[in-house]
């Protein structure tokens, strides 16, 4: 039967929601804060690639939360995807999300309370009967504020069936439009996913009104076969991050689920709204942004995800590509070209590649990508797609920087001390820092605690080709960890040095938005 949605009105009972947390649940995890810009940036990818619902943020929980929210709630038509906010059940915080929500042309507010007998001991110290009356009290106040709400029973795979009917049907009853069953902790199996959602849908009142929605943590590694079972027990929205980001081992990720429910339509015969062509620009954009890589096994964007070493292998791809890869890689947005311009290419060339790319650059911003592209072009024999994607990237998403790296020298070599000499631009002023160490990339990072002074441990240092042979770009991941706050910055340069340095001052450009969020007292990390 159809349900009509105030965001989304008659929905086809076969479309699926997607509903994207990288924005909110992915940015929880430790290292990958974004800046306003970067957050912009990234909504706009995520709305490009098709997704229906995304959370930007959690309001109450810092300013700069908040403004990102408004932000990117004033960004989009009603052609765009809902903007949600997510909130405690304290008035404060309800409020706050639709303060921030306010200016968009379809708003969400998503709130959540725990109904595990664990959380609600331990966590909430509260007795069921208050969890309930929360349950109605929050949701009822949100459904005044706007018509689009949320509501979440977190840790519900762990919550008794009974007080899970009773929650759900209480906020049912209080206007909710959406009921979300996570899975906080990762704990459930898909055979567990689809006994609970197939209870709730067959027991509660109500239930025929409002859509499903399932929100599954992949500590034990079932994430996507979870929402999976999910969807085949009558869930119509799926919560997920690009790359699979969130708390601790993450989220179900958007590209597997979405390429499963593509691939295997005979399966699960229902539809989405994702452009898959662009699920691997949008993942690219992310890793560069948060300065996280994916592993290169992962399934649909990892860079092996399409290669093949074996002999058998590669002999039956080449006779015909269906006996070893179930999707084609186009169709996730991989290449099948490989050279694409040299030092002789023009500006115009230059535009229309990164086009074909999905690149849409401005003026400035692609004067200063083409001169880096030819100063490329000079110094390698060949550039490739993957060379442009890390240029571009690099450029692009760190034009806003408040440090940015403008000059380095480094002196190196066997029997001799090595000397670096830097010079940033800070907040528009110009430092520079000389220092020596146990190598080129030691003395870099050391006169670069001398133009910016900062104390910070280095926890990871990782160095790899972005391409193959000897005059391949560099692509460098730096993590700092301040106070407890993990940072990873990323760099890429035909020079591992510069790709040290460019990754280094990418870490603590997200260390000063680190330090300029500031979060309410008492706050609980919300896992829903």
């Amino acid at each position: 039967m159809p349900i009509t949605h105030p965001s989304f009105g008659t929905l086809d009972p076969d479309r699926i929601i997607v509903f994207d947390t990288t924005l909110r649940d992915g940015e929880q995890s430790p290292g990958f804060s974004m800046n306003l810009e970067e957050k912009l940036r990234m909504a706009e990818a995520l709305a490009e690639l098709g997704v229906d619902v995304m959370e930007a943020g959690f309001p109450i929980a810092s300013v700069g939360d908040f403004e990102s929210v408004q932000a990117i709630a004033q960004k989009f038509s009603k052609d765009g995807p809902v903007v949600c906010g997510l909130a405690r059940t304290a008035a404060g915080d309800i409020a706050r999300a639709a303060e921030a929500i306010k200016p968009a042309a379809r708003g969400r507010i998503h709130t959540f309370v725990s109904t595990s007998p664990l959380h609600m001991r331990v966590k909430l110290r509260m007795e069921p009967e208050q969890v309930l009356e929360l349950v109605t009290s929050s949701v009822t106040m949100a459904r005044n504020l706007t018509a689009d709400v949320e509501w979440s029973a977190e840790d519900g795979t762990r919550t008794e069936p009974d007080f899970l009917c009773r929650c759900v049907e209480a906020a049912i009853k209080a206007g909710a439009t959406t009921i979300n069953v996570p899975d906080t902790v990762g704990y459930a199996v898909p055979e567990d996913i689809s006994r609970i959602f197939t209870m709730l849908r067959e027991r509660v009142p109500g239930a025929e009104r409002v859509i499903f929605s399932a929100h599954n943590h992949n500590d034990l590694g079932l994430a996507v076969a979870n929402t999976l079972a999910a969807i085949r027990a009558g869930v119509r929205q799926i919560e997920c991050t690009i790359n699979g980001i969130g708390e601790r081992a993450g989220n179900a990720s958007l590209e597997e689920i979405v390429m499963a429910l593509r691939t295997r339509h005979d399966a699960i015969p229902v539809e989405n709204g994702v452009k898959t062509p662009n699920i691997l620009r949008t993942s690219r954009l992310l890793a560069t942004i948060t300065g996280f890589d994916v592993q290169p096994n992962k399934a649909i964007v990892g860079r092996n995800a399409f290669a093949h070493e074996s002999g058998i292998h590669q002999d039956g791809v080449l006779k015909d590509k269906s006996t070893y890869e179930i999707m084609t890689p186009e169709s996730v947005g991989w290449s099948t070209s490989s050279l694409v311009l040299g030092k002789h290419s023009g500006r115009a060339a230059f535009r229309d590649k990164l086009k074909s790319m999905g690149y849409e650059l401005g003026d400035n911003a692609l004067n200063d990508a083409f001169k880096r592209f030819k100063d490329l072009a000079d110094r390698k024999k060949v550039v490739y797609d993957e060379d442009l994607v890390a240029l571009v990237d690099d450029e692009v998403v760190r034009a806003n920087d408040r440090i940015k790296l403008t000059g380095l020298s480094v002196s190196t070599g066997m029997h001799t001390r090595p000397i670096a000499s830097i010079q940033l631009e800070v907040d528009g002023e110009v430092r520079e820092g000389v220092a020596g160490g146990d190598g080129g990339v030691d003395a870099t990072f050391a006169a670069l605690r001398l133009a910016f002074p900062h104390e910070v441990n280095l926890k990871l240092y990782a160095v790899q080709s972005v391409t193959g042979g000897t005059d391949a770009q560099a692509r460098v991941t730096v993590r700092l960890e301040e106070q407890g706050k993990l940072v990873d910055g990323q760099g890429a340069d035909t020079d591992t040095i510069v790709a040290s340095a460019r990754a280094y001052v990418h870490a603590l450009n997200k260390l000063l938005v680190k330090r300029a969020r500031t979060a309410p007292e008492d706050m609980a990390a919300p896992a829903a």
